[in-house]
């Protein structure tokens, strides 16, 4: 019998060996790599601003990760629903917290994956100038809160949705909406308390102060809290689907 703490690790390591083994997973990398980095050289024209700053380069996370992480997390549960596994799972010894954890624990592994990746560029342009690393650290902390959010909210559409295309579909829509929300407020005179709202709600507003270097305890418990959440109503659809 596997110990409660090594159900959620034991699933997620099942959970990566199928990641591995899926092509889909290094198209989505190198989807991630190009986009960040023209967006950088191409789009914000970094050479020209003659600035030591990566806040462009992270600027375009909250827009690839619209894409990036459907791809990751439309497979969790919807794959699972469609072959009928899921009901295999559910009869299995792990709670429904395990089974979500497993689940949100190697969607993050990719997300944190994808982040050591970038390394590479900022290490190649240290020379060029005098980056402060307590910046680049705090922008990298906020692209893996960003990630977190959003790979938990990615599983919980999954698991609501009957298929890949679906899942896909559906996480794409609903994290364009939650990233882009905020800029709403720039293109129409809206009410103070519609803008906080709006704010509040949107995974790129609470990422912008990361993005320059900054560690809001505001925007940080945001992200934690809001993971929770996600997961939270994971494990409940789960329970749903067992009782129904």
């Amino acid at each position: 019998m596997i110990k409660k703490p090594e159900r959620a690790f034991a699933l997620a390591f099942k959970e990566l060996y199928s990641y591995v083994n899926s092509p889909v997973l290094y198209g989505i990398g190198v989807f991630f790599l190009l986009f960040t980095s023209i967006w950088l050289f191409n789009f914000q024209e970094y050479f020209v601003q003659n600035m030591a700053t990566l806040r462009p380069y992270f600027a375009s996370f909250p827009l690839v990760f619209i894409l990036v992480i459907p791809v990751i997390t439309m497979r969790t549960w919807a794959e699972e629903r469609k072959t009928g596994t899921v009901e295999l799972l559910l009869t299995m010894p792990f709670s429904e917290w395990d089974l979500v954890l497993g689940k949100f624990i190697s969607s993050l592994a990719v997300v944190v994956t994808l982040l050591f990746l970038t390394l590479p560029l900022p290490l190649s342009l240290l020379p060029l100038g005098r980056f402060d690393g307590g910046v680049i650290a705090g922008e990298y902390l906020g692209a893996l809160l960003l990630g977190s959010s959003a790979a938990a909210l990615g599983n919980l559409l999954s698991s609501l949705a009957k298929n890949q295309g679906g899942a896909f579909l559906g996480s794409a829509a609903v994290l364009l909406a939650v990233m882009l929300i905020n800029m709403i407020p720039q293109t129409a005179d809206l009410p103070l308390p519609l803008v906080q709202m709006m704010n509040f709600i949107s995974l790129s507003f609470h990422f912008e102060s990361f993005s320059k270097g900054l560690i809001d305890s505001r925007d940080l418990a945001f992200f934690v809290l809001s993971t929770a959440l996600f997961l939270y109503l994971n494990t409940q659809a789960l329970l749903y689907r067992k009782w129904r």
